[in-house]
């Protein structure tokens, strides 16, 4: 691929934190802080996150639905970034939280959470987890299969709570968006949920109302991420509103909303997706005669996903003549798994040239001993040397939530920057830690 086939990094496109800047120095610039600097004090590999772009993208989602005047929740999908300071951050914003493990609950607990506005996802919840759960008061637990409804029953009917659990009921609606086929969960032959089609969500909502520790509260559904067509999601309250009848006052419908990779991508904005979603609602339950339900939706790589990015420093420039050149840096699968788990592409950008000409295309590789451990294939960046800094921009999401200890590599730290002022949220590991757990 030649270069004038490769656009230039626009440090001002939606790929980037919401106010990323050059400084005079040609260094990046995200909440006011230089990641050069940045990497200079702490290290790489890095996260950083601009905490004002989260705000705003929460502020985005709550002031959409208020202003359409309905009855709403918005949950933070706690999976794209679990990280105790940002629970904090998004429960000062007014969120709730979706949680998928005993793990995201316990940081979600120590992040500020009130239990009651937590809600318990997982297809194979254990009972283990189900029980931390109820002892900590979690509002509403998803039920996903029918072993679940009797194991909840009886650890409900054991420590409570008095009056009983309230649930939703995960549904599978046999819908498929366009998006990758690992993160499509809502067609029919899917590992999570109650199948509509074959009967199996209405018997599921049967036996949950003739539970006596049980309250059905409403449905859910989630049809799967990185989606940038809205239609199936009227799809979807379609579907849902043929099962809600009577007793139904919350309808869950997930997350999913997709984000800006490369300059090219063209998500939907917020705003339009919470419209698409209200005005389905109060369309379909309208004609239907049915009570406008509560609307709950589960946000997480839209929240958070373009707030942050990772810095790298390059170890080797070596080029291969007539084939390719790989730019091999200090990080890889172990801090950004999505590019070999689902093929995601990804722009890059040298953060201490941040204002130079992109003249040299690359292969960005990792240091782990795979060969399908490239991070970015053919980008365009300025002259790359050794020493530079690399940033990959939109890697809030499942960056940090999906890193590993693979080749026994510590995991990076974690930074929020605003207002110029840069704060650690997560330490780096250190060796001591990778050997903490083992049993002489």
């Amino acid at each position: 691929m030649s270069v004038d086939q490769i656009a230039s990094p626009d440090v001002g496109s939606p790929v980037y934190p919401l106010g990323t800047d050059i400084n005079e120095a040609g260094h990046l610039v995200v909440g006011g802080c230089d990641v050069v600097e940045i990497a200079r004090e702490y290290g790489t590999p890095a996260y950083i996150y601009a905490v004002d772009d989260i705000k705003q993208r929460a502020a985005a989602y709550v002031n959409a639905f208020r202003e359409r005047g309905i009855d709403f929740d918005v949950l933070f999908a706690s999976k794209a970034a679990p990280i105790t300071a940002l629970y904090r951050l998004l429960a000062a914003e007014g969120l709730s939280a979706d949680v998928a493990s005993g793990g995201e609950l316990a940081a979600a607990l120590k992040g500020g959470f009130d239990p009651a506005r937590i809600y318990m996802h997982g297809n194979n919840k254990t009972p283990a987890e189900l029980r931390q759960a109820l002892e900590a008061g979690v509002g509403h637990i998803v039920i996903d299969n029918f072993d679940e409804i009797e194991r909840l029953e009886g650890i409900a009917a054991e420590i409570g709570p008095e009056g009983g659990q309230d649930v939703l009921i995960r549904v599978t609606p046999g819908i498929k968006p366009s998006t990758h086929t690992y993160i499509q969960t809502g067609q029919v032959d899917s590992k999570f949920g109650f199948g509509l089609e074959n009967g199996q969500a209405a018997a599921a909502v049967e036996a949950v109302r003739r539970s006596p520790h049980l309250n059905l509260a409403g449905l859910h559904a989630h049809i799967g991420s990185q989606i940038f067509e809205l239609e199936p999601y009227e799809k979807l309250v379609e579907a849902l509103a043929g099962l809600a009848g009577d007793g139904i006052e919350v309808l869950n419908l997930g997350g999913g909303l997709g984000i800006a990779y490369g300059a090219a991508d063209e998500p939907p904005s917020i705003e339009t997706f919470v419209d698409t979603e209200v005005a389905a609602v109060r369309r379909v339950f309208g004609e239907a005669g049915l009570p406008i339900p509560k609307i709950l939706i589960e946000p997480g790589r839209s929240l958070v996903g373009n707030a942050g990015l990772t810095v790298y420093t390059i170890g080797s420039v070596k080029e291969i003549p007539g084939v390719r050149t790989y730019v091999a840096v200090d990080g890889g699968m172990s801090d950004n798994m999505r590019p070999m788990l689902y093929g995601s592409k990804y722009e890059a950008i040298i953060g201490n040239r941040a204002d130079g000409v992109p003249d040299t295309v690359v292969t960005i590789a990792g240091m782990h001993c795979e060969s399908s451990d490239l991070i970015v294939k053919d980008v365009a960046l300025a002259s790359p040397q050794v020493g530079d800094i690399v940033v990959t921009p939109a890697t809030g999401a499942y960056g940090h939530a999906m890193a590993s200890n693979y080749n026994g590599v510590a995991r990076p730290p974690v930074i929020f920057c605003s207002g110029g002022e840069a704060k650690v949220v997560v330490r780096r590991e250190t060796y001591e830690d990778l050997l903490a757990r083992d049993v002489d």
